[in-house]
């Protein structure tokens, strides 16, 4: 099933994830060449249902608006050339997560799986590109893979040899400058009632990537921060939070800061970590479920399994930018499908499984890792009896005006309480904009009970 590529032949047992696995020069080569300049495999498979890398959508299609906020779909007329339901999906197992398996089989009536045309657009800014070579084979990760040292802005780990370098691609991932979308959060209960958890906006940047940087990043460095202001409900109308990722969490662990209007001041928050329940979907998913996964790795040991050919949610423009009401995107047991876009990519996969002596509420957590953007786009996640927990998707529409994979949305499937909902929904409202970034004041725990007055 699992299918090494010449860059990964033999590693899954023979590295496994704490080594300290060195690329040589000569192996640096295949990046631009047989690989993409990040790493992915630029030829198409055999059977021509993935295309070659050609270099990406550089060019924004006919009626893109620059500063609109919204991106017209340049796929729009593709037709889905597989539709898998509960018929057929025995014949697709082998390309479809536990997690898309078992909404087939929960709801064989409604539920369905579009497949459409694989495309390939995503790409980087040219200096980013340039970076990931040098990154090959300078990087290396630290601290039993819980840090990074010898890494420039770009792919710290374009030819991956370890879990833990899959996970810092993920984490150190480039979406472009700071952005901004004004979101949604649903959570749709057992019964198929939806409420909403949040409107909000979400300042989200990567200061690695800010002012063209060429120094090494430091330990110390912020590779992430996020600012949520919430708008409602009402009940929620005024809050703010301020969360903040260091490059070696050992050395800086993760920074995080709280207002709330009725105690009218900020207060440190360290508990938004981790298995912490996220009040956003409704305590369904965990504070370390943001963007597929956030924080530290230091609970797990991440083993790279190897690379296979699925399904996954990828080029969802509809989804993120024409979703239509919130009830045309929710129904009672699922998304609808309808909006729903899945392409058959080459992913990596990476098992996560809980360290003896540490806890979380997921004793095992399989990720699928897209092979052209290194980002995280599905996950399978399993409680301590073995059991599907919760499985969740990203689909990644690819901002060609910014040269950058959007990751603003996830949505999860909670199997055993029977619920599911989204956030992040941004096309529900202006779309989602970017800027060079916000002033550093705009970053300081201060500025949250400004923007938590009511």
């Amino acid at each position: 099933m699992f299918r090494n590529t010449l860059v990964a032949a033999a590693l899954s047992v023979a590295y496994g994830s704490m080594a300290l696995a060195a690329v040589t020069a000569e192996e640096a080569k295949q990046l631009g060449t047989t690989l993409t300049p990040i790493g992915a495999e630029r030829a198409g498979n055999k059977d021509g249902t993935i295309p070659e890398w050609t270099g990406g959508l550089t060019t924004p299609p006919a009626g893109f608006v620059k500063g609109s906020g919204f991106r017209p779909d340049p796929f729009a007329a593709d037709k889905p050339r597989l539709t898998i339901d509960a018929k057929n999906v025995a014949q697709h197992a082998d390309k479809l997560t536990m997690g898309m398996q078992e909404l087939i089989k929960r709801n064989p009536g409604t539920y369905r799986i579009d497949v459409y045309p694989t495309r390939r657009p995503v790409t980087y800014p040219k200096r980013l590109l340039d970076n990931a070579a040098k990154n090959a084979v300078t990087a290396k990760t630290a601290n039993n893979g819980l840090s990074v040292e010898g890494a420039i802005p770009g792919v710290p780990f374009p030819i991956a040899k370890t879990g833990h370098e899959v996970m810092w691609n993920h984490l150190l991932r480039f979406t472009g400058n700071t952005y901004c979308p004004k979101y949604d959060a649903w959570n749709v209960d057992s019964a198929g009632v939806p409420t909403l958890a949040t409107v909000g906006e979400s300042w989200q940047e990567y200061p690695i990537y800010l002012g063209n940087k060429t120094d090494a990043i430091k330990g110390t460095d912020i590779y992430f921060r996020i600012k949520l202001n919430y708008l409602g409900p009402a009940r929620r109308n005024g809050e703010a939070v301020l969360v903040q990722d260091s490059v070696n969490p050992l050395e800086q662990p993760r920074r995080a800061w709280q207002y709330l209007p009725g105690q009218r001041r900020v207060k440190a928050a360290p508990d938004l970590a981790y298995d912490t329940p996220n009040p956003g979907a409704a305590g369904a998913l965990t504070y370390d479920d943001a963007f597929m996964f956030s924080g530290a790795m230091d609970r797990y040991d991440f083993k790279l399994v190897g690379k296979k050919e699925m399904y996954i949610p990828y080029n969802s423009y509809k989804l993120y930018y024409q979703p239509g009401t919130p009830q045309n995107v929710m129904k009672p047991k699922h998304m609808n499908p309808d909006l729903e876009r899945w392409e058959l990519h080459r992913v990596w996969v990476v098992e996560a499984t809980l360290k003896e002596g540490k806890r979380h509420i997921y004793a095992k957590r399989v990720l699928y890792v897209d092979e052209d953007s290194w980002i995280i786009v599905a996950t399978d996640q399993y409680d301590a009896r073995g059991q599907l927990f919760v499985s969740q998707f990203m689909p990644t529409p690819f901002s060609y005006d910014q040269l950058a994979p959007t990751t603003s949305l996830q949505y999860y499937y909670n199997f055993i309480a029977g619920n599911y909902g989204f956030q992040g929904m941004c096309g529900l409202h202006k779309g989602l904009f970017y800027n060079d970034g916000l002033p550093e004041r705009e970053w300081s725990p201060d500025s949250l009970a400004g923007a938590g007055v009511r």
